[in-house]
């Protein structure tokens, strides 16, 4: 097949063509079992019919207005985020390197407002990843992803993922934004320690600095809480969603209290097609079953098998050194016998009929529907002992 598309994207050998739940078909007609969930986006597995019912028939009704109106649809889901979490105030856009963009927007520009322009920096974590605008792949503290688009966006700092010491070492009068992921998701699924994130919480406080979440790939529902943030006892300041928030439409929100929200102001920034009405309706219709405590309490028992059984193929095959995870994010650290080579073990999931991630090198990472049932887990962990299996043989 000619690929028309620009060459920033190594593709699999197969073209998914449909799919329902938690299986793929591709243009040969193959199955895969899918654990990687569109890279935990597909919180409710592929063509729910809920999710379909509510774009059908808000697609029958309105597309786009524009962000000249409001509609009842943004409205409709912007009030459940609100009630159901520290928010007040909900920003939508459509992605995640959109939602965090407005987070770090919103943080200096509050800084701005009630303390003067010498008060912008922001700390964020070694190895964070918040997006691939220049801000955002700025904050994130992989190399990699800025290489060859300097002069960056200055004012930043990294300190070391859950170092306590480094981050209350850091912080200053001139901090305007401590920015964390709840679970490191893209470099390794690491969650961050209850110390670490309560710490954060205390210094900003102590510096009059905002404390910020990036929950896209942690929230709705991923971990088991609504939002991970929820595990820690802390309350932040601004939040990020997107990923399951749309369950496979795209859509992303900043949410964030009253106490910040008066510094978005009128035309200080905003988002064309951002809280569309079809974005809107599907992520509302996603939300009611999510945010369901039989579904949360699914995503934990899930979760749990899930990594008991890969913990049993990592001692079988002496794969995995380490699973860990909060939910259905789960990462599977691979033994220094076959350290660096996810992509690879992934690349041979694939074959047999597995669709899962890599997180780095040398992590291999599951992010499938948070309604994974119970026959598609135990087909999942066949196909994962059969990949184990051959990846390890291969090198026999």
């Amino acid at each position: 097949m000619e690929n028309y598309l620009t060459p920033n994207f190594a593709f699999a050998p197969v073209i998914p063509e449909s799919a329902q739940g938690s299986r793929v078909w591709d243009t040969e007609g193959r199955e895969y079992i899918d654990l990687a969930g569109g890279i935990a986006v597909n919180a409710l597995g592929h063509c729910h019919p809920v999710l379909q019912a509510a774009l059908n028939q808000q697609a029958a009704k309105l597309w786009h207005i524009s962000n000249l109106y409001t509609t009842q649809a943004a409205q409709d889901l912007a009030q459940k985020l609100v009630e159901n979490t520290f928010a007040d105030k909900v920003f939508f856009c459509n992605s995640g390197a959109e939602a965090n963009e407005a987070a770090f927007k919103l943080a200096r520009k509050y800084a701005f407002d009630h303390f003067g322009a010498e008060k912008n920096e922001i700390i964020a974590c070694v190895n964070g990843f918040h997006g691939r605008t220049l801000f955002t792949v700025s904050v994130g503290g992989q190399p990699k992803y800025q290489e060859g688009f300097a002069p960056l966006p200055a004012g930043i700092t990294h300190i070391p993922f859950n170092d306590v010491a480094a981050l209350e070492a850091a912080i200053s009068d001139k901090t305007c934004a401590v920015v964390i992921e709840p679970v490191q998701g893209e470099s390794g699924v690491l969650p961050a320690d209850i110390e670490f994130l309560q710490a954060a919480r205390r210094v900003c406080d102590e510096n009059q600095a905002l404390l910020v979440l990036d929950e896209v790939q942690t929230g709705m529902g991923r971990t088991g809480k609504l939002f991970a943030y929820e595990h820690y006892g802390v309350l932040p300041d601004i939040v990020s969603s997107a990923k399951a928030l749309g369950a496979g439409f795209p859509i992303g929100a900043m949410l964030t209290s009253d106490k910040v929200a008066p510094s978005l102001s009128l035309g200080s920034h905003g988002s064309t097609f951002g809280g569309n009405p079809l974005a809107a309706a599907v992520g509302s219709a996603a939300f009611d079953i999510i945010n369901d405590a039989q579904t949360l309490a699914h995503v934990n028992a899930q979760g749990a098998r899930l990594q008991d059984a890969l913990r049993q193929i990592g001692e079988e095959f002496g794969l995995f050194e380490q699973v860990r995870g909060l939910g259905l994010l789960i990462g599977a650290v691979l033994s220094e016998a076959y350290a660096q080579r996810a992509g690879e073990f992934v690349k041979v999931a694939l074959q047999h009929g597995l669709m899962i991630l890599n997180a780095g090198s040398n992590v291999v990472r599951f992010a499938p529907s948070l309604l994974l049932s119970d026959e598609d887990l135990q087909d999942a962990v066949a196909a994962l002992r059969q990949t184990a299996q051959a990846f390890v043989q291969a090198d026999k």
